[in-house]
């Protein structure tokens, strides 16, 4: 009789688990970091294959590429571009780098923003574009779609591509205040005739702009990125925000003070804590089949700093229209996201 009751609760607790992913209930957990390969300032995109494809600072020459169904597991799948299709616009390895990509899909294609990083020429950094088929590559590149002294603007990385209105723009900048400028209908070049637009004072760089219930959410990093010759003291990353009813601000505080006036001016949303250095420069916001919110970034894990900036997940939750994370600081384990069909 036990060994027939213990195996209608097996089968119970079967069916219920069943019928809980059904509902999207039952969750897998996960283990920060996600991927334990350096792949900094990540940014990421659900292609028409079903796969989200994420890249990320080219730590990995020419630009790492990694695919996952489920935001957890990851595979890396190549680079973007080969030393053949590498932006000639981009000066060799030592000199200059690709930074903090930007992945899209409109007019059919997907197109890839990249920063032109040289570290400490706040005057010869630029976005570019390339262009792709497919996700995974292979990329074109496209050229130049502005340096930041073509448009009088210092430290012209870190950009971000979003519609509006049913026209084009790019937020961008690092430090030196957030711009927003109008692009072609085509997504490669600036629109002709017009000029940057400052949304944010100095107090973040690595944009993304979020929308969610007619609010806009300003969301950046503050503080210093990354170690210095093996200095981690240094690094001071977390990630900060605010929000407006425009695309175009002002983006404002939970006490109605407006980014743009102060660099003081801001809502922490992740600091770092016992596990994780420095978590920043997160990718765009994912919602799973829950609708739950959810958002990749990078970090040093501080039991192994010399694995670098690492990918983290954690989920985003809402209070009063205003995100935040649980413990406000990156988890070491917790619930996964939950995709229909997706183990």
């Amino acid at each position: 009789m036990k060994r027939i009751r213990s195996f209608a609760l097996a089968v119970a607790a079967v069916c219920l688990s069943v019928l809980g992913a059904e509902e999207g209930v039952a969750r897998k957990t996960y283990t920060n970091p996600v991927i334990m390969q350096t792949t900094p300032d990540p940014t990421v995109i659900r292609a028409g294959d079903g796969f989200f494809y994420l890249y990320g600072t080219e730590d990995t020459y020419n630009l790492p590429i990694y695919r996952s169904r489920n935001l957890v597991d990851w595979t890396f799948v190549g680079t973007a571009f080969t030393d053949a299709t590498r932006p000639k616009c981009v000066k060799p390895y030592t000199q200059g780098m690709i930074w903090a990509p930007d992945i899209n899909y409109f007019n059919g294609q997907y197109v890839l923003y990249y920063s032109i990083g040289v570290w400490g020429e706040a005057w010869k950094c630029g976005i570019g574009v390339a262009t792709a088929e497919r996700p995974e590559g292979p990329f074109v590149d496209r050229g130049v779609v502005f340096m930041g002294r073509d448009l009088n603007v210092g430290n012209s990385i870190d950009q971000f591509y979003i519609e509006e209105g049913g026209k084009k723009y790019m937020v961008w900048g690092s430090y030196w205040g957030i711009y927003i400028i109008q692009l072609t209908n085509d997504g490669l070049r600036v629109m002709p005739g017009t000029s940057p637009r400052k949304i944010c004072n100095s107090q973040l760089e690595g944009s993304y702009i979020h929308k969610r219930n007619g609010y806009y959410y300003l969301i950046g990093s503050n503080g210093n990125c990354c170690q210095d010759n093996g200095n981690y003291d240094v690094v001071g990353y977390k990630l900060i925000y605010g929000r407006s009813k425009s695309l175009f601000g002002p983006y404002l505080t939970k006490d109605n003070k407006r980014m743009i006036d102060s660099p003081d001016n801001y809502e922490n949303l992740l600091l770092p804590n016992d596990i994780c250095l420095g978590p920043g420069h997160n990718a765009e916001w994912i919602e799973d089949d829950n609708g739950d919110t959810w958002m990749l970034y990078h970090g040093y894990l501080r039991s192994a700093l010399e694995k670098q900036r690492l990918v983290w997940l954690d989920q985003v939750k809402w209070k009063d229209d205003w995100p935040y994370v649980e413990n406000n600081g990156p988890s070491k384990t917790s619930e996964a996201p939950y995709f229909k069909g997706v183990d």
